[in-house]
């Protein structure tokens, strides 16, 4: 297949047009309450399950502010679709704006012209057109949908989707709702990036202050205190640099609404409630916790695994999880998704009839990172080198993991001495880290899930990777600039045009290195990428993986879906200045 895109011609057909005003009405919400996410319109016959959407703009309140979202079907986020595994999915997408749009169906097998990705599978779908998404469905689960066009993304384009499975689920549950996290700003998301673009801590209001260098002198003294200090200095770098875009600039949202507005989910005492969880932001990752709660994990990315019971999850850009929970007593539970880098939350009420509250949880302190936990320590210029990691603490009754299990074959056979100027900095012996819950959740008191506690229900067969791929993930936050490096044992490449090539039915090794400040969700269109955690015919597969800061992590990829396939960072700025390849499986 000849393919040969420039970067240019890329961005030219993804393209988003500048942002009218910013307008408003009321928001219509799913789930337990009249108020919820809307369950789109379906027609099902014998064989297939049709839909027909119209993408629009239009006004409605977001919280108490006027918003001028993207809409379908009317409907802020996008509507509930159910598919039906082992049927034809037809879904007729009209767009009625006067801009290009798309869909991408996230996580989603299917045929590569059906991909939905403006500039690699098709031209995207132009105003007052029509296009046709056809596809069979071959899997079930908890899943998504959303725009691959410019910074729709975050004007909401995107809405829930579930494949209903052909036969019984292998758990059970008495009702179920879907949970969408989401992050929402009044301004124009071209203007957030040229904020980012002119200073990288533009919405970084968490900064450091003198009062905490003092604490630090009472802490560890002042001679620590001050190396900690004039380390940070040198490298131009704020450890609380955890995420791009903060609370001050967005509302986060469940459902489409604010914490304030607090949606309820109904239950009765001793039932079983499924909670499909996604993350449909374009830049947050969420911490969510039930407390007083217990959460066992069945689903991730819409992959069925042995069931996790924990206290709290990080769920990643685009990641899905479904949890079972069996509140007991008649009385109101938070559902609480704080913001990683603590700047904010969103909650809506687990309870037994409308009106019932329950108390927020404590908020905690700003997330710092240090050097020991991103396992990283520094060394000459702007060069890193591996250190020890603070983990988890451990609890009583706690088995301490065995970290060579998934860190066994993860090797990076090599790293550039630079980068160029696009990368602020280079991780020389970056670690396994898949038993970390994160940067804020290191030295809790609960139980926290991580990828190592993932393990698939279906096995899969096991045998040697044919070759190995490294993808070293780069960037420079002052000019805000990011990249995917590919080295397949010959060649180094970074640009969109350059394809990262697969032969068909070959298993590859993916080995990931990130070399930046932040974590990296990235995703693989097309195809699944089975996490290498130790678990053998039992690891997890997922479409998005999330890498730490300093980390590697190795996957596995059966390649046995021809065409052009988008791999890219789901954090939408970090993808749209430059985070994304694609991969070309012939």
């Amino acid at each position: 297949m000849d393919f040969r895109l420039t970067r240019r011609s890329f961005f030219k057909l993804v393209g988003s047009s500048a942002l009218i005003g910013l307008i408003n009405r009321s928001v219509p919400v799913y789930s337990a309450s009249r108020n919820g996410i809307r369950v789109a319109s379906r027609k099902e016959t014998g064989n297939a399950v049709e839909y027909d959407l119209v993408i629009e703009r239009n006004p409605l309140n977001i919280g108490l502010k006027e918003g001028f979202p993207i809409t379908i079907n009317d409907s802020f986020p996008a509507p509930l679709i159910r598919l039906k595994e082992g049927k034809r999915a037809i879904l007729r997408v009209r767009n009625e704006m006067n801009v290009s749009t798309s869909i991408h169906w996230h996580g989603v097998i299917l045929p590569f012209k059906m991909d939905g990705v403006p500039g690699v599978v098709f031209p995207g779908i132009a105003p007052k057109e029509t296009f046709v998404y056809e596809f069979p469905v071959v899997q079930s689960g908890t899943y998504w949908y959303h725009s691959h066009t410019g910074l729709q993304e975050q004007l909401g384009h995107y809405g829930p989707l579930i494949l209903e499975p052909r036969e019984g689920e292998p758990f059970e549950y008495d009702r179920e709702y879907v949970i969408l996290l989401s992050d929402w700003t009044f301004e124009n998301p071209e203007k957030v990036l040229m904020h980012l673009k002119k200073w990288d801590g533009y919405y970084n209001y968490q900064k450091r202050t003198l009062f905490d260098f003092f604490t630090d002198v009472e802490k560890s003294g002042l001679g620590k205190a001050l190396k900690k200090s004039l380390m940070w200095s040198k490298m131009r770098m704020n450890p609380r640099d955890i995420a791009d875009i903060t609370a001050a600039t967005y509302t986060y949202l469940m459902n489409g609404l604010t914490a304030d507005e607090n949606q309820t989910f109904l239950f009765n005492p001793g039932e079983k409630v499924r909670l499909r969880f996604i993350n449909g932001s374009a830049n947050t990752y969420f911490d969510v916790r039930i407390p007083g709660l217990k959460m066992t994990i069945v689903q991730a990315d819409g992959q069925n695994v042995q069931p996790v019971e924990v206290d709290e999850f990080r769920i990643a850009v685009a990641e899905t999880y479904d949890v079972i929970v069996e509140p007991a007593d008649y009385r109101a539970y938070t559902v609480f998704a704080e913001s990683m880098d603590r700047s904010g939350y969103t909650r809506g009420t687990l309870a037994p009839e409308r009106g019932m509250k329950a108390p927020l949880p404590p908020r905690r302190p700003p997330a710092e990172r240090g050097m020991k936990t991103m396992g990283m320590e520094m060394a000459m210029g702007m060069d890193m080198k591996a250190g020890k990691m603070a983990g988890q603490k451990m609890k009583p009754g706690m088995k301490k993991m065995n970290r060579k299990r998934f860190c066994e074959g993860c090797d990076v056979e090599y790293i550039p001495e630079s980068f160029g100027v696009d990368a602020a900095m280079r991780v020389k012996k970056p670690i396994c880290r898949l038993d970390d819950p994160g940067v804020g959740l290191e030295n809790v008191r609960h139980k926290v899930l991580t990828y190592a506690d993932l393990k698939s229900i279906e096995p899969f067969e096991e045998r040697e990777p044919d070759r190995t791929v490294a993808i070293h993930l780069t960037g420079n936050m002052e000019r805000f600039v990011w990249k995917m490096w590919a080295y397949d044992g010959k060649n180094l490449t970074s640009e969109f045009h350059q394809l990262i090539d697969m032969a068909y039915g070959e298993r590859v090794r993916i080995v990931f290195v990130n070399h930046t400040m932040m974590d990296h969700p990235i995703h693989l269109h097309g195809t699944w990428m089975y996490v290498d955690n130790g678990n053998g015919e039992h690891n997890p597969r997922k479409h998005t993986i999330n890498i730490k800061p300093a980390e590697k992590v190795c996957v596995e990829v059966e390649a046995d879906a021809i065409g052009n396939w988008a791999f890219h960072c789901h954090l939408l700025y970090h993808m749209h200045t430059g985070m994304f390849r694609v991969v070309r499986i012939c």
